[in-house]
């Protein structure tokens, strides 16, 4: 009979090794297909609340947050079992949301209130709701936490939300329709996407001015079509890959120099993304075509295309060991 320390060693070494996940929410479907990084396949679907967009995990991964629009209502998700713990207040029509780096308050655009609605996920209450401009959606938090960024669709605006006094302190214009902001350079930068003005701005965080606009060409493309959207940074923040919409290619901004170094065929209408752990691979979620294009970094090459569900919209990376 074999010792028991050979016996736990034994299953040690056959016990299956987890891999990481990316989460995609599908608009349309009302689910969520998560993605084994390693297979490059769909896992797991899980049924959801309406019409599901902004996703985010907590910062320790044990919970999911699911801004389930038309349910008027975020949910909370146990990401092992798939279960709904329970539901946050979230104003009406949650589209994008971010998690303060207390990893408690959650920063929700509200798009039919133009209002930014912040609630405490451990008391589950709603502790401000500040008014911006009209059909807010892109979200965004400085790393130390002390602003918070709402885009305004119509209005045509970046608003800055002092995070103690969750009061606006600065408005400032952006190209037409933006959707999507993203802090970089250890908080001193702050980037937004405008899907119709076909353009990303460049804002110095400290003075609130722009420093650079970016704009985008993509070769036998009419200009109409391309429509920046979602966008996320290499390691480094030293480039961007930017979502263009039904372009149906992803573009490769230098994040020193703001100069557009390749564009990448994906599916069609891409609109978010994520990294993988390391950062070596992106994935991005394509409505139309209902798909996720797997992208090399190092090559700026898709090396997989993943069916999901109808729309895919959010995207989150989740590791699991």
């Amino acid at each position: 009979m074999k010792s028991l320390p050979i016996l736990t060693a034994l299953l040690l070494t056959t016990a299956p090794v987890l891999a990481d996940e990316i989460w995609i929410s599908n608009e349309k479907d009302d689910t969520l297909s998560v993605i084994d990084i390693e297979t490059m396949e769909v896992v797991r679907t899980i049924e959801v609340g309406e019409r599901p967009r902004g996703i985010t995990f907590s910062k320790d991964y044990s919970v999911l947050y699911i801004c389930a629009s038309d349910s008027d209502t975020v949910q909370v998700m146990d990401p092992e079992t798939g279960k709904i713990l329970h539901e946050l207040p979230s104003g009406e029509d949650p589209e994008q949301f971010v998690l303060h780096p207390d990893n408690r308050h959650l920063y929700i655009a509200n798009e039919d209130d133009a209002i930014t609605t912040v609630v405490d996920t451990e008391t589950r209450t709603v502790v401000a709701q500040i008014d911006v401009g009209i059909e807010p959606e892109g979200m965004a938090v400085s790393p130390d936490g002390k602003i918070a960024i709402t885009t305004s669709e119509t209005t045509n605006m970046a608003h800055w939300i002092d995070t103690e006094t969750q009061r606006l302190f600065a408005n400032t214009l952006v190209d037409s329709r933006p959707r999507h902001a993203e802090f970089v350079k250890d908080g001193t930068e702050l980037w937004v996407s405008a899907e119709i003005g076909g353009t990303i701005s460049v804002f110095d965080v400290a003075t609130q001015t722009e420093k650079a606009k970016i704009s985008f060409e993509v070769a036998n493309v009419h200009p109409d079509r391309v429509q920046p959207v979602g966008f996320e940074f290499t390691a480094g923040d030293t480039h961007a890959y930017v979502a263009l919409g039904p372009s149906n290619h992803v573009a490769v901004v230098n994040a020193e120099t703001y100069e557009v170094e390749d564009y990448i065929l994906v599916g069609r209408r891409v609109w978010h993304m994520d990294f993988n752990a390391d950062r070596s691979q992106v994935f991005t979620t394509n409505g139309v075509s209902g798909d996720v294009t797997v992208i090399d970094v190092a090559s700026r090459k898709p090396i997989k295309t993943i069916k999901v569900g109808r729309f895919p919209w959010g995207a989150a990376f989740r590791p699991t060991n």
